[in-house]
């Protein structure tokens, strides 16, 4: 069998009719073997009798969720090929034929997009058309260098072996960046095709919650870009107290009517130390999630991982600590010279900062070195790296 089109269903009984007359268009006018499944997710107001009754095949999902009753679905659909669409009739399934043909002409998926398509007239909220889906595929694009216009279109054909590779597991609506996103990170061959979403044919309000499901959407992107989630920003944070301590070691800076004294000074050293533990976290969440194959194993950051070794951590730490303790000897030998008088606090804190700086990060150095050789001690789960 070529073509599966599969509908997510929860008591849908307004639309689901029309739904699966437009799907029958689609296999009919085109001649394409093919079925319809409706993997349902708990309907009670009869839409599994109504999917039956038009010829539909239904599939009983057992976890409730958008996410569950489309991954279920593929898990038992038939065909080569997978057409997957909302059950409301905002999508019309016998308007697809190009998303077939692009899979016929080698692609493993292929999206619609709305964006670059027609939206019809309250088929989309405002805030969604002009904030929510630009701004989430915006970070989508950044974070992982796709080309797709729209992130979260519920209308997408693809290849069924290739998404069942993927493990995809999240159970809600984030299933759809999910599927997205490992698809990318897969080096599956992706396109788009411009769609038409029409107005809900519905006469109550949609499954979605857009505040907690766009949430969710932003939140699973974050997750699996640990770079940009926790490198990233480390990185600014230590060169913005690196630098903000080279110049203030050096005495008061004036910007405008402002005076930026000792006290700028201690807000550095707390930004560098916050910074380096950021990107402590970041090499942790790249080492996990690429050890247990949530992203997949990248060779140039195998390399540097491999020369991150705990005892090169611990001389460069002892070497800071080093540093970082000779200053505060320094300090505090200079108080005694003076008999413990009051000290010039300008002067002492401009060399007493940076020493305690750097002593705190020697040991920060030296505990996230050893809690980087945990991450990589052997154990019997035949995920871990060898």
């Amino acid at each position: 069998m070529e073509l599966t089109i599969l509908m997510p269903c929860l008591n849908e009984a307004e639309t689901l009719e029309i739904c699966i007359k437009r799907a029958a268009k689609l296999l009919e006018d085109n001649k394409i073997d093919g079925e319809i499944v409706i993997s349902d997710n708990g309907s009670t107001d009869g839409s599994q009798e109504i999917a039956r009754r038009c010829g539909a095949r239904v599939v009983n999902c057992p976890v409730r969720g958008y996410g569950a009753a489309l991954q279920y679905g593929i898990e038992q659909a038939e065909g080569d090929f997978i057409l997957m669409g909302d059950s409301d009739d905002s999508y019309h399934f016998d308007e697809s034929w190009p998303m077939i043909l692009a899979l016929r002409q080698g692609y493993d998926v292929c999206m619609g997009t709305r964006l670059k398509g027609t939206i019809m007239p309250g088929a989309m909220p405002l805030l969604n058309r002009r904030l929510g889906n630009p701004v989430l595929t915006g970070i989508g694009k950044l974070l992982f260098h796709t080309k797709l216009s729209d992130f979260h279109c519920g209308m997408r054909a693809f290849r069924q072996k290739e998404i069942i590779k993927l493990n995809l597991v999240t159970t809600g609506m984030e299933w759809a960046s999910e599927m997205v996103i490992k698809s990318n990170l897969a080096g599956l061959k992706m396109t788009e095709v411009p769609i038409t979403l029409h107005k809900d044919g519905r006469s109550r309000p949609p499954h979605l919650r857009r505040w907690r499901d766009g949430w969710r959407h932003l939140r699973f992107m974050l997750l699996h870009s640990p770079n940009w989630l926790f490198t990233l920003p480390g990185a600014l944070l230590i060169l913005a107290g690196a630098t903000g301590e080279a110049v203030l070691g050096h005495g008061t800076v004036k910007i405008g009517n402002a005076v930026l004294d000792v006290h700028s000074l201690l807000v550095m050293a707390f930004l560098i130390i916050l910074g380096v533990q950021i990107l402590f976290s970041g090499i942790f969440a790249n080492i996990y999630t690429r050890t247990v194959g949530i992203l997949p194993w990248n060779e140039k950051f195998d390399q540097i991982i491999k020369k991150l070794t705990l005892e090169k951590l611990l001389l460069v730490s002892l070497i800071l600590g080093g540093v970082g303790i000779t200053g505060v000897t320094t300090c505090t030998w200079h108080w005694y010279a003076q008999g413990f008088s009051p000290l010039d606090y300008q002067t002492t804190m401009r060399k007493l900062v940076p020493s305690l700086t750097l002593l705190t990060i020697a040991v920060q150095g030296i505990f996230n070195g050893f809690m980087l050789s945990i991450l990589f001690l052997k154990h019997g789960s035949k995920n871990a790296r060898d």
